[in-house]
């Protein structure tokens, strides 16, 4: 059965911010009882290989309620936390009210309000494949970076092997389904996340997309690859004119 949130095309944006926007106040709940609290661990492994620095700056792109946000904003960096949900930012807001080093911003991440160059590290936790073109976010991302800095990237994974992916996937099919039901009295809400996986690439497609941008990229998988990170270092001498010639023929 098609799932209600997931329509590729024009109208994704849409259907995903009504999404965001519906489960906003049950996010954290959720997400502590699908990932049994890991998903706290690996967020604290993306801000260890962000290794931002006291005075650098920091974008945290579809930063949900925060929580990446926050961790960096304890190693007295600058951080702006970007998202397009209303209720997702209202919820960070109200989280995070008592820290001055986070400036939150709603907008697109396929098109950042910053101009080229601007951050030491950037990071998205489990926002890259719920965006309508993937590559132009990876794209929009490397740009806002400086060169040396760094991009990090957080999502579900696809395990390379076939037993596994069907047991995580069948994990996905069932189980969290009733965690939205449960919770925000709709379960397509999450049962979004298998549907969003099955048109995402994976974390090698992503690596490769970030080599191909100039970066020296890898990957971390997590859970046999159900989760991963996937870093890329620009270069000091990264070229943007090679960068936007290859996003046109792209």
């Amino acid at each position: 059965m098609a799932n209600s949130f997931f329509v590729p095309g024009t109208e994704r944006a849409a259907k995903v911010r009504s999404l965001f926007d519906q489960i906003a106040p049950k996010y954290d709940l959720i997400n502590d009882i699908q990932s049994f609290g890991l998903h706290r661990l690996w967020k604290r492994k993306v801000a260890r290989l962000a290794n931002a620095q006291r005075g650098d700056r920091v974008l945290d792109v579809c930063c949900g309620t925060g929580d990446l946000a926050a961790r960096f904003a304890r190693t007295a960096a600058h951080v702006v936390a970007l998202d397009f949900s209303v209720q997702m930012l209202d919820h960070a807001v109200k989280r995070h009210a008592s820290s001055r080093q986070i400036h939150f911003v709603r907008a697109d991440a396929l098109q950042l309000p910053f101009s080229d160059e601007t951050f030491d590290v950037v990071t998205i936790g489990y926002g890259l494949r719920n965006l309508a073109e993937w590559e132009m976010g990876v794209e929009e991302m490397i740009r806002v970076l400086k060169p040396g800095g760094r991009v990090v990237v957080l999502e579900f994974g696809r395990p390379n092997s076939a037993l596994w992916r069907s047991i995580y996937f069948a994990y996905l099919r069932l189980f969290v389904p009733v965690l939205g039901l449960v919770f925000c009295g709709n379960a397509a809400a999450y049962g979004y996340i298998l549907e969003s996986l099955k048109s995402y690439p994976g974390q090698q497609a992503v690596a490769k997309k970030m080599e191909q941008l100039g970066l020296n990229a890898g990957n971390s998988n997590i859970l046999g690859g159900a989760m991963a990170i996937t870093w890329g270092t620009k270069s000091g001498d990264q070229n943007l004119q090679k960068h936007a010639e290859i996003r046109q023929n792209s």
